[in-house]
């Protein structure tokens, strides 16, 4: 399997990794995954059911095996949970098995999609907004570390980003399939 075979999507909850992964798996013909969407198939749960029952840890676990399993596949494009890049066991999986798109988003922008979803159990407290704030401060070098592809969600519309997207990835995989072959990109 070659790092170009799979795309995987990282960033904060809100980001739009699940929309962008089905757009890209459809433009690409690939299989779609959402490693959260797998999870609550694999237990039978919903994620805060998850957290409340196990904890963060414990869901961590679970979102480690999942990734394990999903980045052993070939041709995916893969939604990852907000969480998973804080495994060095998932970012080195990531990092080494696929193609990874950072989709950043302001904490703010995050928090105008995110503040009526009753189903992100770290956004469950007084201050979601302050969280996303903790959350981005915490995890953005991590996204930054494992991605190949630094995509801003801000406000355009999808269709808008989904082609600045794609031409980053084409460019991206051409210019590593030129390594690969011995050709330093131009």
């Amino acid at each position: 399997m070659s790092k170009h075979d799979n795309l995987y999507l990282v960033g904060l909850m809100g980001a739009g990794k699940t929309t962008v992964g089905r757009l890209l798996a459809k433009h690409y013909g690939c299989s779609f995954f959402d490693s959260d969407h797998e999870i609550e198939a694999h237990t039978g749960v919903k994620i805060p059911v998850i957290f409340e029952i196990e904890g963060e840890a414990g869901f961590r676990k679970r979102e480690e095996a999942a990734i394990a399993e999903l980045t052993a596949l070939s041709g995916v494009v893969l939604a990852t949970g907000g969480g998973a890049v804080l495994s060095p066991n998932n970012r080195d999986r990531l990092r080494k098995n696929g193609v990874v798109i950072y989709l950043r988003g302001t904490p703010e922008h995050l928090h105008e999609r995110t503040r009526h979803d009753r189903g992100r159990p770290l956004l469950q407290t007084v201050d979601p907004l302050g969280r996303l704030r903790e959350l981005y401060t915490q995890r953005d070098p991590l996204y930054r570390e494992v991605a190949d592809i630094v995509m801003d969600t801000g406000r355009q519309s999808v269709s808008s980003m989904m082609r600045v997207l794609i031409g980053k990835i084409d460019a991206f995989v051409s210019g590593l399939a030129q390594t690969e072959s011995g050709h330093e990109p131009g």
